[in-house]
Order: C-alpha cells, then structure tokens, then sequence
C-alpha cells in the first residue's frame, strides 16, 4: 500500500509540472493572438487594393502579359505549403497538409508535376520523411513572419515562373496556408497565386467601380512593377494568416491539455486518498487483530 501511494503521489507531482508548462504556453500563445490579429488586419487592406489596382489596369489593356495570362499545355506548378517550426498546435500542420494533398492530387489528375516550396519545419520534416523532393525551404519565422520573409519567397517563386519548364521552371503557382477566421475557425485554403484568376462578370465589383488609369510608360510597364509588389503582398498576407491560425490552434490545444492535467491531478489524487485510507484500516486492523491475539493469550 505505501509503495501504491508513493507512486500516486509521484505521478500527482509529474502532472502538476507538466500542467505549469502547458499553462505557460497557453498563456503565451493567447498573448500573441492579438498582436498577429492586428497585423492582419492591418495588411488586408493594402492587399486587397494592389489587387484592385491590378484588375483594373488588366481590365483596361489588350496586353498579354506573362503574369495575368492563362498559359496552355502547362505541365509543372509551384506549391507553397506553409505550416508551423513547433508543434504543440494541435491540428494546425496536418490540416495544411492535407489540404496541400488534395490539391497536389488535383494537379496530378491534369497531368501536373509539383515543385514543393515548404515553409515551416513541420512540412519540411513531413516531405523529407516520405522522400519527397523539395525545391526550397523556408523555416524560422512562421510565428513572427516580417515582409522580407515574404519577398524572399516571392523572388523564388518569381524566378521559377519566368523560366520555361523545360530549365526547371513552372507554369502556375499555388499557396496552400490556414485562414484566421477567428479564435475558434481556422480554415485550410488554397489558392492559385499566379496567373491571376481574372473573371468577367456584369456585376459591379466590391468597394465600387474600377478606377480609371492613364499607363505611363505603358500598361505592360505598370504590369511589370505591380505584379511582384501582388505576389510579395499577396505571400505577405498569407503568412500573417498562417501565424494568427498557429497562435489560435496552439491556444486551444494547450488549453485542452491543461484541463487534461487537472483531470489527472485530480484522479491521481482520489486514488491516493484512497489508498491512503486502506492503508490506514489495515494497519488499524492489524493493531486491533494483534490487541485481541494478546488478550486471548492472556
């Protein structure tokens, strides 16, 4: 019975210390929630303007330009998966990957090879494991990302799509990353970076009418400056969304593991009470059983 208490009690303490860790990170994580929501909100609007501006001036002009124009027989596309350098985030990575998944099976059925971009040490691990090949690696920042980790994607990714597929480079280019939507939702999204998806439609676009503009030099000059300043905004955004998502999903998942612990602490400490008191009756038992041996022999 001592020894079954001795363990009760130990076990007892390894949680107590285990929930003082994951009580600290949930603390952390939510801490970083509010600073990553306001960067968010803070670079939607830049890039959902540049976008406008874009439409607009391929809207405006007869030109083909590499970057808005569909390209036919395409046979290799970028995938950008972004996921997390740490763990303790719950579902967070498996969903982005996943999600990556589908759509690289996708692009398989269109008779598609992929470029994998991994950014974040858990999809970096995840390829390497199942021997794919990478075509780079982005790692250290998905927490805190800053603009110059955006553009340092952007110029590869930019770079692989100016070169013909026949030298190694690619025809379209996909991101696949988590949508903050709020503390609770996140959503794995993917979606097409380049060529632009640019519809036709009768309605009236969102935030009013397009904007007219006078090119100068010419359109396809205006093209060429924008474009890389829309994929660099567009990665930019995508990564802050990646980070707020990260932040929330660790929260929450920190948070069950800390209720968790109570719950054990709790049981551990029931079990050894309980013990506690069978140890006592026995040895009650033993003194009374002892007392009347004594009595009987007197």
């Amino acid at each position: 019975m001592a020894g079954q208490l001795r363990e009760y009690r130990r076990r007892v303490r390894t949680v107590q210390s285990t929930k003082k860790i994951t009580r600290a990170m949930e603390l952390i994580a939510a801490s970083r929630i509010a600073k990553a929501r306001a960067r968010v909100a803070a670079s939607r609007p830049y890039a959902a303007e540049i976008t406008r501006v874009i439409s607009a001036v391929a809207s405006q002009s007869t030109i083909n330009h590499p970057l808005t124009t569909e390209r036919s027989g395409v046979t290799r596309a970028a995938v950008v998966v972004v996921t997390s350098d740490r763990g303790l985030a719950g579902g967070y990575s498996a969903n982005a990957l996943r999600q990556a998944g589908e759509l690289m099976e996708l692009l398989a059925d269109e008779g598609k090879s992929v470029a994998l971009y991994a950014v974040g040490r858990k999809a970096v691990t995840y390829y390497r494991f199942r021997g794919r090949e990478l075509a780079s690696e982005f790692t250290g920042f998905t927490e805190q990302p800053t603009y110059a980790d955006a553009k340092a994607i952007a110029d590869e990714l930019l770079a692989a799509f100016t070169l013909d597929e026949a030298d190694g480079g690619v025809g379209e280019i996909h991101i696949v990353y988590t949508e903050y939507v709020s503390a609770m939702t996140q959503t794995p999204e993917a979606h097409r970076l380049l060529p632009m998806v640019l519809e036709e439609t009768t309605e009236a676009p969102a935030g009013g009418a397009l904007p007219v503009y006078e090119f100068e030099p010419s359109a396809e000059g205006v093209l060429d400056a924008l474009l890389p300043r829309y994929v660099e905004s567009r990665l930019y955004v995508a990564l802050l969304e990646a980070a707020a998502s990260e932040s929330a999903s660790r929260q929450r998942a920190m948070k069950s593991a800390t209720d968790n612990a109570e719950e054990l602490i709790r049981t551990y400490t029931r079990l050894a009470n309980r013990a506690r008191q069978e140890a006592i009756t026995q040895e009650i038992s033993e003194i009374v059983g002892g007392a009347n041996a004594l009595a009987d022999a007197g």
